[in-house]
C-alpha cells in the first residue's frame, strides 16, 4: 500500500463507522419506539376461563322487557292474540198457532179424557225448528200411541199430511201422526173423532 493511499483507507474506514453507528442508532431507537410483547395483556396460561365480553344491547322494538322487582320501572306485559267468541245463534221462534185451534197439549189431555191410551207424553217442539226436523210446525207432543203436530196454518198442515198419506188424520191445523206410534189401525177412528170434538 502506497503513502497515498492510506489517507483514502483512513476515510473510508471513517466513512464505515459513522455508517455503522447511525445504523446503529437508528435499529436502538427503533427497538425502543416498537411496543414489546411484554406490553400487551395477553391471557395468563393460568387455565381459568376468560371472562365473557358483555354483548351489546339489541337494537330494535322487539317489545319492553320485563322490569326487576324494585326497579321502579313499570312492567308491560306481552298480550297474545284477542280470541272472539263465535256468537250464539238467536233462539228459534216457533211460529204460532192459529187462533182457535186447540193446542197439542191440550189434544193429548182431550185423549186421555176420553179413555184413550197416550203413555209417555213428551213436547218435542223443538223439532219444528231448523234443529230439529225443520216442519215449520208450532207445537209437537209426541206419545207412544200418536204424535200431536199443530201447524200455524191449514195449508202447511195439510201439505204434511198428504206427505205422511194413510199414516195421519188433520183436522184444521192439527195432524195426528201414526208413524212412529203403537195404535191398532182399528183404534185410531176413536182418535180422530176426539179431534173432532174439539172443533
Amino acid at each position: 500500500m502506497t503513502i497515498r493511499s492510506r489517507p483514502a483507507a483512513g476515510v473510508l474506514l471513517v466513512v464505515a463507522l459513522a455508517t455503522a453507528g447511525c445504523s446503529g442508532d437508528d435499529d436502538a431507537k427503533r427497538a425502543s419506539a416498537a411496543p414489546s410483547v411484554s406490553s400487551f395483556s395477553a391471557p395468563a396460561a393460568t387455565g381459568l376461563p376468560e371472562a365473557p365480553t358483555p354483548s351489546p344491547a339489541p337494537s330494535g322494538t322487539g317489545g319492553a322487557s320485563p322490569s326487576l322487582p324494585g326497579s321502579g320501572a313499570p312492567t308491560v306485559a306481552r298480550q297474545g292474540p284477542t280470541q272472539r267468541r263465535p256468537a250464539s245463534p238467536p233462539p228459534v221462534v216457533l211460529p204460532q198457532r192459529p187462533a182457535g185451534a186447540p193446542g197439542a197439549t191440550q189434544v193429548v189431555t182431550a185423549f186421555k179424557a176420553a179413555g184413550l191410551k197416550v203413555p209417555h207424553p213428551k213436547d218435542r217442539s223443538v223439532d219444528c225448528g231448523p234443529d230439529g226436523l225443520g216442519l215449520g210446525c208450532s207445537e209437537v207432543v209426541a206419545t207412544d200411541a200418536v204424535t200431536v203436530y199443530v201447524f200455524p196454518d191449514e195449508t202447511s198442515a195439510s201439505d204434511i199430511a198428504e206427505t205422511w198419506g194413510g199414516q195421519s188424520y188433520r183436522r184444521g191445523a192439527v195432524v195426528l201422526n201414526y208413524l212412529a206410534a203403537k195404535t191398532p189401525a182399528a183404534d185410531r177412528p176413536r182418535y180422530e173423532k176426539v179431534l173432532d170434538s174439539l172443533g
